[in-house]
């Protein structure tokens, strides 16, 4: 069993709630939501239950790149034509399907983000104490997008379909040919659609300018209630990855994985909705650590994590990051 006391000692922030790193970060699956927890987790489950089956679609999409380039090489061949766009369309409903996803999650982090921070109780270490199933649930949606970023980047198949299904529409509505399909993704929603794929690391985007977007909506709530949620998770992951006492209890390197997902994702959104960002001195996040904590990963495991750092971030690059840092991502 963890000691709370044990982790107080070494993180910098405390009290650190007991339940919430046990509960979320040690494969504890038994933090169940109490009444007051029960709506919004409701609500939350639901999008969560999707999320595996948005994954497994994710990894074992295969892109119909051999039709496309069979088209492109031979455009009078009606028939390769033909076979190209037939490839093209159910894969251009799972990316449409991928997409409204995106929708859904942000919304289920509003829902998350208003509980975590509200006035109910006194401080963050009090919320994710005892709403410690809807912090599990968050950390969750961190871990699916953080995932699924990860593959999207390693298969320009996504872009490279979505590219050819609006140049063919584009091609077939000068031509006045029907184009079956076309009512699922109109150009307005495919515009949208491009522009989501278009980023890096697109379900990222999305959450961070969700979380953004709650602050802004939410002026009444001290923006204090959102980034020490933010830091206080972040502060737990490092400390649950860093100490060997508590890695040893990981039951698997899933754990590991979920935990180093969880600690990139709510530093980029801490980043995104912090005033100077998590990179300043006066940062709640203690960015060596966390940096030092991936570095000492297999390279093949975090090189993902480490780009979302470098890339995503919105503060890195600015004159007041310390240069340690600077190097310590280059």
């Amino acid at each position: 069993m963890l000691l709370l006391e044990a982790v107080e000692e070494v993180c910098s922030i405390a009290p650190l709630p007991r339940h919430f790193s046990q509960a979320d970060l040690t494969n504890n699956l038994d933090a169940q939501p109490t009444e007051a927890e029960r709506e919004v987790w409701d609500q939350v489950d639901v999008v969560l239950k999707d999320a595996k089956g948005i994954l497994d679609e994710l990894q074992a999409y295969k892109g119909a790149g051999q039709e496309i380039r069979e088209a492109i090489q031979n455009p009078n061949d009606e028939a390769l034509q033909e076979q190209a766009w037939a490839a093209v369309v159910p894969l251009v409903g799972k990316l449409k399907k991928f997409y409204e996803f995106s929708q859904r999650l942000e919304a289920a982090l509003h829902s998350l983000l208003g509980a975590l921070t509200s006035e109910t109780y006194d401080d963050t270490t009090q919320h994710l104490e005892r709403e410690q199933a809807l912090a599990k649930q968050f950390a969750e949606i961190l871990h699916f997008t953080l995932r699924f970023d990860e593959l999207k980047m390693t298969n320009p198949a996504i872009q490279n379909d979505f590219s050819y299904y609006r140049r063919t529409l584009s091609r077939m509505r000068i031509n006045n040919v029907p184009a079956e399909g076309e009512n699922e993704v109109n150009n307005e929603l495919a515009n949208r659609i491009s522009l989501f794929y278009a980023d890096a690391t697109p379900m990222l985007k999305t959450l961070s300018d969700g979380t953004t977007k709650f602050v802004s909506e939410n002026k009444n709530l001290p923006i204090e209630n959102t980034t020490d949620c933010l830091s206080t998770m972040a502060s737990v992951c490092k400390v649950m990855l860093e100490t060997p006492e508590y890695r040893s209890r990981f039951t698997s390197e899933d754990t590991v994985s979920f935990c180093l997902r969880v600690m990139v994702g709510v530093i980029i959104l801490y980043d995104y909705v912090h005033p100077v960002g998590a990179f300043a001195k006066s940062s709640k996040i203690d960015m060596k650590g966390c940096i030092k904590v991936l570095k000492e990963q297999p390279p093949n495991s975090v090189e993902g994590l480490l780009n979302a750092l470098r890339y995503t971030t919105k503060h890195l690059n600015d004159e007041s990051t310390n240069k340690t840092i600077k190097s310590m991502l280059q």
